[in-house]
């Protein structure tokens, strides 16, 4: 290892000008400084490349491994000197680019603020490409965990679609119930026809231990930094088992608000700004005043609600217009409108997904060790504090 400037490893170059409004029909991903932006007709990076952001969200590399067209919001390695690409997408990952930022409205960086700078790295090309490996078989690991996690909360969706959207759960002979000719019959509020048996009702009638969050007193440092989870929006959206947060509170903050307790199993939806995230909780947890929970559901209602109300904020959410963000209180979130199936209908449903979902959780719980391990490595591997040997 040595001391290099990151100019003379690489060469950053600014992406290039593309409005929304020129995007051609094509399936070359536009790179942002965020990800995707979308798809254009024009190839500007062949094969594998390196984009960081510039503006906007500043800092953060993406490593794109297809011919792509790198934004004016990104900035993107224009030469790696024969250097292994993927070592220095994980050596930029090391460094907190984002500190290098300037300006005061949106930030912003610029070659001139990285070629200047000082890393520690190696130019030894086999050592490089070690490492690399290392901490790209661990990531590697973690996507295909998150692919299964897809196909499997997919089939538990496409079986529910099944069941109760187009009605065709088994009856009592194991054939599909409306398509084999069960009984549907009218039903007032929905306008359109049910299985007979089936209820309209609220969620607030079906799971009536709605929790809404809140954080407690921020002034005092002594309510947070502990051992419970306080759950956000950003949390949820993390994965659909929520087992880590951001922020953690302490007993004592934890405490101020002891009626808001969740345990595992209980299900969080955000009310605030993005409506509808879904989650389900890993352990002991808070959550701050964006979520509504269902505390306590069911066995069978737990996965029959989780894509109830995952395919009602997709397909049927019109949100109350707020003067800055979309929002739904509590009491709009309690009287949400269920097809409530026959009970036994949805412990049928429970017993066919619930190994689906164990699996969705083991799974979850071992790609967070692997992103654990891989953070552990990745600065001590790039400084020389652990040797690729």
């Amino acid at each position: 290892m040595e001391k290099i400037r990151l100019g003379d490893l690489v060469e950053f170059q600014r992406g290039y000008d593309l409005p929304k409004n020129e995007f051609k029909n094509g399936k070359i991903p536009v790179i942002s400084s965020n990800g995707i932006l979308g798809y254009h007709n024009e190839v500007k990076i062949k094969e594998i490349g390196i984009t960081i952001g510039r503006s906007g969200t500043v800092g953060f590399p993406h490593l794109i491994k297809q011919d792509f067209f790198p934004h004016n919001t990104t900035l993107f390695i224009k030469n790696f000197n024969g250097n292994n690409v993927v070592y220095i997408y994980y050596l930029l990952k090391s460094l907190n680019l984002n500190e290098y930022k300037s300006g005061s409205g949106v930030p912003t960086i610029n070659r001139n603020h990285l070629h200047p700078l000082k890393v520690t790295a190696t130019k030894n090309k086999e050592t490089q490409q070690k490492i690399a490996k290392i901490l790209s078989d661990i990531d590697d690991k973690i996507e295909i965990l998150h692919q299964i996690n897809d196909n499997l909360a997919e089939l538990a969706k496409i079986i529910y679609d099944y069941w109760f959207v187009q009605f065709d759960f088994p009856d009592e002979n194991g054939k599909p119930y409306k398509s084999s000719g069960g009984k549907m019959v009218y039903n007032e509020v929905l306008k359109r026809e049910i299985p007979e048996g089936w209820e309209v009702k609220s969620l607030g009638e079906i799971e009536p231990n709605i929790i809404t969050g809140k954080t407690p007193p921020t002034k005092d440092e002594n309510n947070f930094n502990g051992n419970i989870l306080f759950i956000t929006i950003d949390d949820i959206r993390q994965n659909l088992f929520i087992y880590n947060s951001e922020r953690t509170l302490s007993e004592k903050g934890a405490n101020t608000q002891r009626a808001k307790f969740l345990k595992k199993g209980d299900i969080c939806v955000s009310c605030i700004g993005t409506v509808g995230v879904i989650g389900i909780v890993g352990k002991i947890a808070q959550t701050n005043q964006q979520i509504n929970s269902i505390s306590n559901p069911q066995n069978f209602n737990k996965y029959f609600l989780l894509n109830y109300l995952d395919r009602y904020f997709k397909d049927n959410f019109t949100a109350k217009k707020g003067a800055v963000l979309d929002n739904m209180n509590k009491a709009e979130f309690e009287s949400i409108i269920i097809i409530n199936p026959i009970q036994n209908i949805k412990e049928i449903y429970y017993g066919k997904v619930k190994f689906l979902y164990k699996k969705i959780d083991t799974n979850i719980q071992q790609l967070q060790q692997h992103q654990s391990l891989r953070d552990w490595l990745l600065p001590m591997l790039m400084n020389g504090q652990v040797s690729v040997e």
